[in-house]
């Protein structure tokens, strides 16, 4: 009886010491990010987000107690590099969370491995093929290119412009939205006179440009890509000396667009988050103190400007710090249950009202439409 009794207590110090050991394990935050190649537009401000948060949070006793382990690598902007990471971060690391990639070529990649693996994944991609149809398990934080459609189309009809030319890119993000582009157009009365595609690694597009210039009846130009290209588009669009209006998508929206494109870039609209125009907003817009908060941080962290890129980031990490500890758990379908459960929560991108219909959560009202003056956004007239 007493070797009994032994054998019980010896059996529950021991389960007593596994349980212990595991709450204080770290919990493993997985990333895919583009910190180079043409994407790093978008991935660098994002790896630099995440090396600031994760420190901050597991300064401040990290997530039920336990500290965030920061795993990421660099796909180089190459689809097939995400995919292969993602897999590592699976089967090697054992992540319980994977957040990224950061465009939509390598987010895709990654899909079939994090729905066959069940774990939870949040991408950082535009186009609205990341969830829709929905998937069980990924997520996203940016406004999807459909709705930049909209937003550009709502401002097109107030202005009365319904004769248009689209100029997209030939990547993941650009053909999205050329197809959302063509989708939405009719229903704001307005039709693609002109259609031109470019390529990411395009140094000049002015053949496309003069097409569209030679165009009769074309009343604004509609431009769909990120990176480096839209800014490029924007300087061989005044070389040419086109003198109609000129909108981009929201994959341009950071202060690094208005640097590389310079002077070119006066007058351009497009929608974005708030996360531009921090010190514009009204002191009730409940964006107001998360957007202020993050520039004042990441400004004083590195010195550098803020990026809407990088608040997608700070999104993506934020609803799964909160999903996990509303969860109680890092049970990875308990997470992703939570996450999918999200509602009111405010961050740099808008406000979260997740559903099983909706994986994004975010309406038209997270895009604030903005416009170029003397060098700065402001809110569009």
């Amino acid at each position: 009886m007493n070797t009994l009794k032994k054998l019980l207590a010896g059996t529950a110090l021991l389960l007593g010491s596994v349980v212990a050991m595991a709450q204080q394990a770290p919990i493993k935050i997985g990333s895919v990010l583009s910190v180079t190649g043409p994407a790093a537009f978008l991935g660098d401000p994002q790896l630099k987000t995440f090396q600031l948060y994760v420190d901050d949070i597991n300064a401040k006793g990290g997530v039920l107690g336990r500290k965030l382990q920061f795993i990421h690598y660099d796909d180089g902007s190459d689809a097939n590099k995400a995919n292969a990471f993602a897999k590592r971060l699976i089967e090697d690391d054992k992540v319980d969370i994977i957040l990224g990639g950061s465009n939509t070529g390598s987010t895709m990649s990654m899909v079939p491995l994090v729905e066959k693996a069940q774990i939870p994944f949040v991408s950082f991609a535009g186009a609205v093929v990341v969830v829709e149809p929905v998937k069980k398990w990924v997520f996203k934080t940016p406004q999807t290119d459909r709705m930049a459609a909209e937003k550009v189309f709502e401002d097109m009809k107030k202005k009365g412009y319904t004769k248009v030319a689209l100029l997209s890119e030939t990547s993941g993000f650009g053909q999205s939205g050329k197809k959302e582009s063509e989708a939405m157009a009719a229903k704001y009365g307005i039709t693609f006179v002109a259609n031109e595609t470019y390529g990411a690694k395009d140094t000049d597009i002015s053949p496309q440009l003069t097409k569209i210039r030679n165009t009769p009846g074309v009343q604004a130009v509609f431009v769909f890509g990120f990176g480096q290209g839209p800014a490029i588009v924007t300087k061989n669009y005044r070389q040419l000396g086109i003198n109609l209006p000129l909108y981009h998508a929201h994959g341009v929206a950071s202060d690094e667009f208005l640097k590389l494109a310079g002077a070119a870039a006066e007058g351009v609209r497009l929608p974005s988050p708030a996360q531009l125009v921090p010190e514009l907003l009204p002191a009730n817009d409940p964006q107001k103190p998360i957007v202020t908060a993050y520039e004042r941080a990441y400004k004083a962290k590195y010195n550098t400007d803020v990026s809407t890129f990088g608040g997608y980031a700070y999104d993506g990490l934020m609803l799964a710090v909160d999903a996990m500890k509303r969860a109680g758990t890092t049970d990875k379908a308990k997470v992703r249950d939570a996450i999918e459960a999200t509602k009111g929560l405010v961050l740099t991108s808008g406000t979260f009202n997740m559903s099983p219909t909706d994986h994004m959560g975010l309406d038209l009202s997270a895009f604030r439409m903005l416009e170029v003056k003397g060098g700065k956004w402001v809110f569009a007239q």
